[in-house]
């Protein structure tokens, strides 16, 4: 078993572009109160099985993508052994299109389980490069840190060391589409920030971040988001920061609504 936690983003700011993909400066908390496990059970079906409160195909998920890009790097007899004997099973608690990142933490999870179970012998930089062709934000739940900050399109993870914040979500009935957020942002609002105000926010806790900035300076998605999903302003609350992509709004437990 292996449970695949939430994160949220205390702060999102867009660097650049490389290439078609745009570059971040984020600090990523981890959820400890919410999380997906992931079991391995016995089956007889000579195909790969996956089991879980799913919309997408089993080719488009990112456990079964996990799978091929940990086959393709390992050529592992032993990982299609485990394969072949198991499937797998998600219980799905982390809210679906809600900026958790609840598909890259389920894929790192199944490859740390995969690493453990077939004795792959993989440190985590090596899964982390194997996670990251599969979701940007895959790497920060390989390292399983409790608070990081990641750069780059998600490769570049350095662990930031602060007390574990207690945090209050709340995710409306909205499925924002991420492609569609950042590419709003990439062609109305696109305003990269500078190499010093990036290195100046990864210097600062969680919650002076919180403290200082209001959501919309925090996170460069959220008027992006706005823009492209009208209804998502009725969701909108004094002092709820918005994580990632969205929809997911959070704040410290026993903050005071303005």
């Amino acid at each position: 078993m292996m449970h695949a936690h939430a994160k949220v983003n205390i702060f999102l700011k867009i660097t650049g572009m490389r290439g078609e993909y745009h570059t971040i400066c984020s600090r990523f908390v981890k959820v400890a109160d919410l999380y997906d496990t992931l079991t391995l059970f016995p089956k007889t079906l000579d195909q790969f099985v996956l089991e879980g409160d799913f919309t997408c195909s089993l080719e488009a998920n990112t456990i079964y993508k996990a799978y091929r890009a940990l086959l393709e790097a390992t050529d592992s007899k032993a990982l299609e052994s485990l394969m072949r004997r198991y499937g797998v099973r998600v219980e799905k608690r982390i809210p679906a299109c809600g900026g958790l990142g609840g598909g890259s933490s389920d894929a790192a999870a199944f490859l740390k389980l995969c690493n453990q179970e077939a004795a792959l012998g993989l440190d985590h930089d090596a899964l982390a490069a194997i996670g990251a062709r599969v979701g940007a934000d895959v790497p920060f739940f390989i390292y399983d840190y409790n608070a990081a900050n990641v750069r780059g399109i998600g490769e570049i993870v350095e662990a930031y060391e602060e007390e574990p914040l207690s945090l209050e979500l709340f995710t409306p009935p909205l499925e924002l589409s991420t492609p569609r957020v950042y590419r709003s942002y990439r062609e109305r609002l696109y305003s990269p920030i500078d190499t010093l105000t990036c290195n100046d926010l990864c210097t600062k806790s969680s919650r002076e971040i919180l403290s200082t900035l209001s959501p919309k300076e925090a996170n460069n998605l959220f008027e992006a988001a706005l823009l492209e999903y009208g209804d998502l302003a009725l969701h909108v609350k004094p002092h709820w920061f918005f994580s990632g992509s969205g929809s997911t709004f959070f704040r410290l437990k026993g903050s005071v609504d303005g």
